[in-house]
């Protein structure tokens, strides 16, 4: 049986060092209410790390991750931090056995000022709508 999985990795800066640390509180919560959800989202990792600055969050998976739960998280840090650039992160959709729908990705910039979505690109089905458009068939 095929695995599926979602990757992804990314940075968000919150400003402080402060920030961050209240960041690990916000992200507590937003575990335990995805805990709570029938499923369970996979949801995502959390960390500071010394590399990466005091002040930026390391966002990634843990076998798979929610990119919707990430999103969300950032939404919340935006609004609790002022933060007011944009950012964005990237994901790709793998699996554990080849598999002709198995395989894909995408990215979401967000305005943090506003929390609106500024683009979005998805590839799952985009090859095949392609194809069929100059009448091929996969």
């Amino acid at each position: 049986m095929a695995e599926y999985f979602t990757h992804f990795s990314c940075l968000l800066d919150v400003g402080t060092p402060e920030n961050a640390a209240r960041a690990l509180d916000l992200y507590n919560t937003l575990s335990e209410a995805g805990a709570s959800e029938e499923p369970p989202s996979d949801g995502f990792r959390l960390s500071i790390e010394p590399e990466h600055g005091g002040t930026k969050l390391w966002m990634r998976d843990d076998v798979t991750g929610d990119p919707e739960r990430l999103i969300q998280f950032v939404k919340r840090c935006a609004v609790e931090f002022g933060l007011t650039d944009r950012w964005g992160f990237q994901y790709a959709n793998t699996c554990s056995r080849p598999r002709l729908d198995g395989f894909g990705g995408g990215a979401h910039v967000l305005d943090l000022a506003t929390g609106e979505t500024v683009a979005w690109a998805y590839t799952d089905g985009w090859l095949a709508e392609t194809l069929s458009d100059d009448g091929e068939r996969i």
